[in-house]
């Protein structure tokens, strides 16, 4: 219940939960517990603070808010905090509006804050878009009464690679800190010193000012999510290494955007400069992100200028054999004359990948049915497998956020995260898990391998299994884990799975089993930001658009009368999937591939990809930057990236996030232009020659109501690993060897360490460093100790000096040889 904040008569019934209290002469009805400043804000007051923030917990640090408050007819002595002091019934508030006292006080609070300040607005990156510059205006004396000599430091102290600390400007108001503790629960940046010397700082500040004493943690501030502290940091003494200095807050133009990293869907601001991007700050969304972001998000966008990025499109010449630039007339007219021959003689397998945003992935999905004539495309450029495609068709196409979203996961009594680590592969809803832990006492389980910093920071629970033997734990959770058993089977209770569940045969249904047995819901998180936008568009060997079976005879002829094409024009029978695809490419029985930015490295079996290229198969490939595809493909036809195009995705809830194109006139396309212009060239209408035009054109399939038929595969037994041997367990780390982090050396430089995980006793055997083999090649890394199972090694995947599937061929639950590492 929400009551409007407007003048009251005494006759005014007050609700119970509520008080009635006035505020400059005005009567208020607000809820108990309600500070006085939003409280004031909803009356609208603007009432001057630092250390307010409504995401974080109240400190009451930088006195700014003060204001005059009187109880039961009595003021009260001395002005209060009004970021800290919550309503009550009865009370009389004077803000500076109406009070000479509060008006005074603020007034020497802000001379405080500005005695030592260096004030170097015209040279400071917050300079123009500065809290405390505004409110000194707003609320400051004109003059100042200081006359001694201004506390300095040097500066700027590193407080991570890419975030530089300015002590003079700080007013110790911790929004920081608490950001740092409460939120991302990487409490490294602290509070240091006492009176006149205190100042934020981390370990390593305590030791360059030679502080050791007061040094607490002995580590950096290596957060995924350090960035926030910068945008939340009123005053300017956190700054961005990548951004400062850059440019001017009044010299940048702005633009509403969405993230394109993962598959949160996150809101973001993108400011630019004379045609080039020059930050990414987090946008407002209570519903979605709230307003944090992640530091991938955040700094990870310069792969749009990066040097090897294609601008012009290419052919090879028969002659040579190398790639020469053309025109675009040229380029389409070879491609659409080989597709177009590829497609009579063998077929076509389509690769979209799964960056792409809705409208491209409906453009490739309409592109292959019509002008290929296929059901041989399928989004996914990672581990797959058919189960996880009857997963999909039967319990997430079509999800929208009524059936999970990241509101549920804030009030759920209990949250399963199987195969899934959210802090690297969706880190806002890591955030949010952690928040409902926090504050709502949410109980969070993760099904894995060991205690990786996000189960500690949800304050969570391991179900601890062996790599590939998620399914038998998730069936043994009746039988071993009854009280989360029961837990499951309340209201609200959600189980998060993530894409690394297509590894292991047998958990898809496993997780059906258990949410048709307890009732608890099923979302499914994957990691990159297309996946789902591919999956209700059809872009799937075995679906089309809005969920409906390639081989419903009845689905394909409401998709035929939407598209306007004869009836029986679409292929009846399910296509191959992506590793299908590769193999008869391999093989010769494809003679034409159309590939949309897939890096073969990510792929189950890159050296199949590679095989697959140099195969002899006609190959088209959409790029962004040059690629391992690039060097194979006989035209290459450069696309638009996330900034440079508008569109849509459709995050991990189903909630369609919208965006327009930021930087214009730089001449790039979107897929869905690319591949309708080709699909003219053959003579064929796709009617996706925009962005626009593709959303209206899909929104002409809404989702039909889901038929398909659960997975039913049995789990695969396991077997202990002989002497030298183990199982190995691998996911992605968030800052990694991502194609997207190009030309990042700061973000680069917080990434988490590349190390091999093994159980105390496994790692006595191999001492202090480890090589991981298979037939294919080995990857030798330091060893760290974690509460693993005995016989199991965990690597992260896509790391320098660990590519697992380039290395070793195999990838989550298979079983590897380990050996001593020798020397580093």
């Amino acid at each position: 219940m929400t009551i409007a904040p407007e003048a009251k008569t005494d006759e005014t019934p007050v609700p119970e939960g509520y008080v009635k209290l006035t505020i400059d002469g005005e009567e208020v009805i607000a809820p108990k517990g309600e500070l006085l400043i939003r409280t004031a804000e909803r009356l609208g007051t603007v009432i001057p603070r630092f250390c307010d923030h409504p995401l974080l917990d109240p400190a009451g640090a930088c006195r700014q808010c003060l204001v005059e408050v009187e109880m039961n007819g009595r003021p009260m002595p001395k002005p209060q905090a009004s970021c800290t002091m919550t309503v009550a019934d009865g009370m009389v508030v004077k803000t500076q509006l109406t009070s000479a006292v509060a008006d005074k006080a603020q007034q020497g609070v802000m001379e405080l804050l500005l005695i030592n300040h260096p004030l170097d607005c015209p040279i400071c990156d917050k300079g123009g878009e500065c809290p405390l510059q505004n409110q000194a205006m707003a609320h400051g004396r004109a003059d100042s009464r200081f006359v001694d000599t201004k506390r300095t430091f040097p500066k700027p102290l590193p407080i991570s690679s890419q975030v530089l600390l300015d002590r003079e400007r700080c007013v110790l108001c911790q929004r920081c800190t608490r950001f740092s503790e409460q939120i991302a629960g990487d409490p490294f940046i602290d509070l240091l010193e006492r009176g006149a010397n205190q100042q934020i700082g981390t370990a390593e500040t305590a030791d360059v000012l030679d502080q050791a004493a007061h040094t607490s943690s002995g580590h950096p501030f290596h957060s995924y999510f350090s960035g926030n502290t910068i945008q939340i940091c009123p005053v300017g003494a956190l700054t961005s290494a990548q951004y400062r200095f850059r440019s001017r807050p009044f010299d940048l133009v702005s633009s509403p955007s969405v993230c394109e990293h993962c598959s949160s869907g996150c809101a973001e601001r993108t400011d630019f400069r004379r045609g080039k991007l020059m930050r990414k700050l987090a946008g407002d969304d209570p519903e979605v992100n709230e307003e944090w972001i992640c530091d991938k998000g955040r700094f990870a966008f310069r792969y749009t200028s990066a040097t090897d990025r294609l601008r012009r499109p290419l052919v090879r010449d028969a002659r040579t054999g190398e790639l020469e630039e053309t025109s675009w007339t040229e380029a389409l007219r070879v491609a659409a004359d080989g597709l177009a021959a590829a497609r009579d003689a063998g077929g076509v397998g389509v690769l979209p990948g799964g960056r792409l945003t809705v409208e491209d992935a409906y453009a490739y999905t309409k592109f292959a049915r019509l002008a290929m004539r296929t059901n041989d495309i399928d989004f996914r450029a990672r581990a797959h497998s058919p189960e996880e495609l009857d997963f999909l068709a039967a319990h997430v196409v079509g999800n929208t956020p009524e059936h999970v979203s990241f509101g549920a996961l804030e009030s759920a009594p209990v949250v399963l995260c199987v195969a899934f680590e959210p802090e690297e592969e969706a880190p806002v809803v890591f955030l949010r898990l952690r928040k409902a832990a926090r504050d709502q006492g949410t109980k969070v389980v993760h099904l894995g391998q060991w205690s990786t910093p996000a189960v500690r920071k949800t304050f969570g629970e391991l179900l601890a299994c062996h790599p590939g033997g998620e399914a038998a734990a998730v069936e043994g959770i009746p039988h071993h884990a009854k009280d989360l058993d029961q837990q499951l089977a309340t209201e609200g209770a959600v189980v998060l799975v993530g894409e690394r569940a297509a590894e292991v045969p047998g958990l898809f249904s496993a997780l059906h089993r258990l949410s048709a047995r307890t009732g608890a819901r099923l979302a499914w998180i994957p990691r990159r930001a297309g996946e789902r936008g591919g999956l209700d568009t059809g872009a799937l060997p075995t679906l089309l658009p809005g969920g409906r079976s390639v081989i419903d005879e009845q689905a394909r002829a409401e998709v035929e009368r939407a598209w306007g094409v004869a009836a029986g024009s679409l292929p009846a029978q399910p296509g191959r999937d992506t590793t299908g695809i590769l193999s008869a490419a391999a093989a010769g029985e494809l003679s034409g591939l159309l590939i949309g930015g897939v890096d073969p490295d990510d792929l189950p079996d890159p050296d199949l990809a590679r095989e697959a290229l140099a195969g002899g198969a006609f190959v088209v490939s959409l790029e962004l930057m040059r690629s391992a595809v690039t060097e194979r493909a006989d035209v290459v036809l450069p696309i638009a990236p996330a900034a440079e195009k508008p569109g849509s995705y459709l995050n991990w809830e189903g909630r369609r996030r919208e965006f327009d194109v930021t930087l214009e006139g730089t001449g790039a396309l979107p897929d869905c232009r690319v591949l309708d212009t080709l699909a003219v060239e053959m003579d064929v209408d796709l009617f996706t020659q925009s962005a626009e035009a593709a959303a209206s054109d899909l929104a002409r399939l809404p989702a039909r109501p889901r038929d398909s038929a659960a997975p039913d595969v049995p789990g695969l037994p396991q077997a202990a690993p002989g002497a030298g041997k183990a199982m190995l367990a691998t996911w992605r780390q968030l800052l990694d060897h991502g194609s997207l982090q190009v030309d990042e050396p700061h973000l680069a430089g917080t990434a988490r360490p590349v190390v091999a995980r093994l159980s105390a006793n496994t790692a006595r055997s191999v001492g202090k460093r480890v090589t991981v083999s298979t037939e294919r090649g080995s990857i030798t890394l330091p060893v760290e100790v974690a509460d693993l199972p005995d016989g199991v090694v965990w690597l992260p995947s896509n790391s320098d000096g660990s590519r697992v599937r380039v290395a070793l061929g195999a990838g989550h639950g298979a079983e590897v040889s380990i050996a001593a590492g020798g020397a580093e």
